[in-house]
């Protein structure tokens, strides 16, 4: 009897540390990015010479949105088709080179995480905005995993804390502000409704104007971290969810919808987003 309980001891301690193993590694694929690899080799482009050209980067090396990043690029197709725009889609780092970006308008973050570019190409992609081109970040670009002072400044403004798991998506009210540009708020309602996975920051972002916000007290923010049941630390009722700056000579857009492949049916979000990459492409 004896023996049978060591066994069923060893085994329960066995399976105990391999979970808490998986999570660990979990956990550190998601605050960190793993396995983390830079692509060097210069991409061939045929820019058209008559179309705007986007960059459409959802390179991930944190956790993968898989769905919403799949079912964003046909959307992105449809409204490249729609606008006349040109839209390159990669998730190889090799492009963020000097001579390639600024051939084009925008470049769009996907729900891309994790430490995804080298030091050059981070340096190249600051300046590329700071010169006057664009940055647009989607949902998961804003979380914390990305570990660049330029990027979480500029592009977020914020720092990430976490997102609801109970329950993990939520209905809101997304409430469009007035007084911002308008380009951005183009047939776009005063109000709708939209389901997501609703990101908490830990204080409002700085040095931006705030496109929309939801009702920060309307949902339950209890978090994937111990002890923060309830925390809605410093967003509060006024709760932004989609907002804008401008860097140098250049433009940031972020917003921190866009969790799963539902997102890319609600109209007003594609149409914020068609927004946004318009705004970008304004002088």
């Amino acid at each position: 009897m004896k023996k049978v309980l060591k066994i069923v001891f060893w085994s329960l301690l066995g399976i105990v540390v391999l979970l808490f193993a998986a999570g660990s590694l979990f956990v550190y694929k998601v605050k960190n990015g793993f396995p983390v690899s830079y692509e060097t080799d210069r991409p061939a482009i045929n820019f058209p010479a008559d179309k705007p050209a986007i960059l459409l980067f959802s390179k991930t090396t944190g956790f993968r949105h898989g769905e919403s990043i799949d079912a964003s690029k046909p959307v992105f197709r449809q409204l490249a088709q729609r606008n006349g725009w040109f839209v390159y889609e990669t998730e190889e780092g090799g492009v963020f080179n000097p001579d390639q970006l600024k051939q084009f308008k925008a470049v769009v973050f996907d729900n891309s995480t994790g430490r995804v570019l080298n030091d050059e190409q981070q340096q190249a992609l600051s300046q590329y905005v700071e010169a006057g081109g664009a940055l647009v970040g989607i949902h998961g670009s804003g979380d914390d995993s990305h570990h660049w002072p330029w990027y979480q400044t500029n592009l977020i403004g914020t720092t990430f804390s976490h997102h609801p798991l109970n329950p993990q998506l939520q209905q809101a009210k997304v409430q469009v502000d007035a007084n911002v540009d308008s380009t951005l708020t183009d047939q776009l309602p005063a109000s709708w409704t939209h389901t997501d996975e609703w990101y908490v920051f830990l204080t409002q972002p700085k040095g931006v104007r705030v496109v929309s916000h939801i009702a920060g007290d309307k949902i339950i923010p209890n978090g994937n971290m111990l002890f923060i049941n309830g925390k809605n630390f410093g967003m509060g009722k006024y709760h932004p969810v989609a907002w804008y700056r401008t860097v140098g000579q250049g433009k940031t857009f972020y917003t921190s919808m866009g969790h799963s492949a539902a997102v890319w049916q609600d109209t007003h979000f594609v149409q914020l987003l068609e927004n946004a990459l318009r705004w970008t492409l304004t002088n």
